[in-house]
């Protein structure tokens, strides 16, 4: 396929663009590049400047309109084109993180040679070009102002668009495509299970494995089962069960922050949307990332039956268990399924004839976690532990540190990891705000 040739002011006219717009049209399996507010403000655009009326206000404000979704998405055209094509979400790249490259339809790489042909020409009509395009389609004595920002990425981002024939990196971008995943899952590391869709995560919680002491063998075993899971290896579904604020959440958010860079993700499920668990579970089969599913402060009332659609996770069914994905929980409660005295039948009253399996039914729920994990209520050892190695950076001398540690657990919520937390929190803003000997806790 012919390049658009030399694309300055020289060249714009009423064929130059409608070129550009024929090729827009042409995309087979690329589509959704241009079905952002970037794309559509730059085919917008080039529509206009191809149909401008009088006196240009409709391609100035598209220009506008153009500027303005480069400048929120804070990439350049030409970067803004490159990532799209490495996240798309289409029949190709799908089918290339499961498949060899030499194994794939020969007419889904033609179509993809055709796409990156066309989009090779659209990265060539970047901002610099439109801007004088417009200026000479409204006849302004200067162009537009572009927008501009020095390039950040690295590797393929910046290799791709140096090829002479973008079409030649197909086998290249379905290896990409098998290491990195498309989609959601190539651009967040953290996702909620919400409306019956996986929503992207930006700002995930920033906690770190090395700042959560005091429960090493907890920490340990969790660690270990989920280098399994990036290995490959079998692993086990874990049931973190103990005290409130000892940490049990943190630690599974901190895997994600020391193990997002080997393709690790992490789904958070609330419990209103557990029966969408297997629908999450066979999502997730066969793609190349691996994931936590992540249900905090699990437990079930006696007549809920939410716990069903848990248990077809947990132990499985017909349909094979993926590799790549394993339920982490939290828990306040050893048995998850409140059980009441009431609950245990009597033979002389009308219960069901089999009531004894029923409540064991229940009482074992949690055995299905491969791995328990407890987490005790924090003696005043542990807690002053993890208080000293929290406040490692903070100017205060042992004796106060351990003294006003002491008093904030008696006057709040008792000795706990997040109560450690929130005292340093409060001692840091304290003695940044009114400066030492002046804190009151």
């Amino acid at each position: 396929m012919d390049h658009l040739p030399m694309l300055t002011a020289n060249t714009t006219s009423y064929t130059t663009v409608q070129f550009l717009q024929r090729q827009a049209a042409s995309l087979l399996l690329y589509q959704s590049v241009l079905q952002s507010d970037v794309g559509t403000t730059f085919v917008n655009l080039l529509q206009t400047i191809r149909y401008t009326d009088a006196d240009g206000r409709d391609c100035l404000q598209a220009y506008g309109s153009y500027f303005q979704a480069l400048a929120s998405s804070h990439q350049t055209w030409e970067e803004y084109l490159i990532k799209q094509i490495l996240t798309a979400d289409n029949p190709f790249s799908k089918l290339a993180q499961q498949q060899e490259f030499s194994k794939l339809p020969s007419a889904l790489v033609v179509a993809v040679q055709h796409d990156l042909q066309v989009l090779q020409s659209l990265y060539e009509c970047n901002s610099a070009v439109l801007s004088e395009w417009v200026q000479m389609a409204t006849h302004l004595p200067i162009s537009p102002v572009v927008w501009y920002r020095e390039p950040e990425a690295v590797g393929i981002e910046t290799s791709f668009p140096q090829l002479e024939n973008w079409g030649d990196a197909v086998e290249d971008l379905a290896a990409y495509y098998r290491q990195h995943g498309t989609g959601l899952f190539a651009q967040y590391r953290a996702f909620r299970w919400q409306g019956g869709r996986l929503v992207g995560i930006a700002y995930a919680d920033s906690v770190k494995l090395s700042t959560l002491v005091g429960y090493e063998w907890q920490k340990d075993a969790l660690v270990k089962n989920t280098e399994f899971l990036l290995s490959g290896e079998t692993a086990l579904h874990v049931l973190l069960y103990g005290s409130r604020g000892s940490g049990k959440s943190s630690l599974v958010k901190a895997l994600l922050n020391e193990y997002s860079h080997r393709n690790l993700r992490l789904i958070e499920v609330s419990k209103s949307e557990l029966p969408d668990l297997p629908k999450i579970v066979e999502q997730l089969r066969g793609v190349p990332q691996k994931f936590i599913i992540f249900v905090d402060d699990l437990s079930f009332e006696e007549d809920d039956d939410t716990f069903k659609a848990m248990k077809v996770v947990l132990e499985g069914n017909l349909t094979a268990r993926p590799e790549n994905v394993v339920v982490y929980a939290t828990s306040n409660r050893r048995h998850l399924i409140r059980e009441f005295f009431t609950d245990r039948p009597a033979p002389r009253d009308n219960h069901e004839v089999h009531g004894w399996d029923t409540m064991q039914e229940k009482l074992s729920f949690s055995d299905r976690f491969g791995l328990t994990l407890t987490f005790e209520a924090a003696d005043q050892k542990t807690y002053l532990q993890i208080v000293q190695h929290l406040a490692a950076n903070i100017n205060i001398s042992p004796e106060d540190l351990e003294f006003k540690a002491l008093q904030w657990a008696t006057r709040h919520n008792g000795r706990s990891g997040r109560t450690a937390r929130q005292f340093i929190d409060f001692l840091k803003a304290d003695l940044a705000v009114f400066g030492e000997n002046k804190n009151q806790l």
